[in-house]
């Protein structure tokens, strides 16, 4: 399978920039994984709900211009379905068995993913009704996606 992570912004703690890359070597075995990451717009912190929606237009539009068409594309959204690691582990499981072996997740900047993005996303999945640093969720996906093909393999992982 391939995994291909589409993100806004870029990693600037070294400590994730460590998480990460030792996610990506683990799952050299596993998968064929590539990342890109877009830059973000700069913003202010009070933004009117319209000039929010140019932003996240500008980031939206990076991310549909890098998504290959016959790519499956996940979206990851506070209001996409949660699945559990053995669910996640199957649904990646069962994109591979229909022939779907180009998945891109999309991690959007700071103020989320356009409506465009979330359009063309063929699922949308969210880790948690909370809110992360959109940094941590690469590292935060990296570990699950690791330990999907764990679980998919029947091989041990920490509980």
């Amino acid at each position: 399978m391939n995994i291909h992570i589409i993100s806004v912004g870029k990693i600037k703690e070294k400590y994730l920039k460590l998480g990460i890359q030792e996610f990506q070597k683990r799952l050299q075995t596993y998968c064929r994984l590539t990342f890109l990451e877009l830059s973000d717009e700069q913003a202010p912190e009070n933004l009117s709900e319209k000039e929010l929606q140019a932003i996240k237009n500008k980031e939206g539009q990076r991310i549909l211009d890098k998504i290959k068409e016959h790519h499956y594309v996940i979206a990851l959204d506070i209001a996409g379905v949660s699945w559990s690691s053995e669910q996640f582990s199957k649904e990646l499981e069962n994109l591979s068995f229909q022939g779907k072996n180009q998945v891109t997740f999309v991690i959007g900047g700071s103020n989320g993913l356009s409506e465009e993005v979330l359009k063309r996303a063929n699922q949308k999945m969210s880790f948690s009704k909370m809110t992360f640093p959109h940094q941590m969720m690469k590292l935060i996906l990296l570990e699950q996606v690791y330990r999907a093909f764990k679980i998919q393999k029947g091989e041990p992982y920490h509980k």
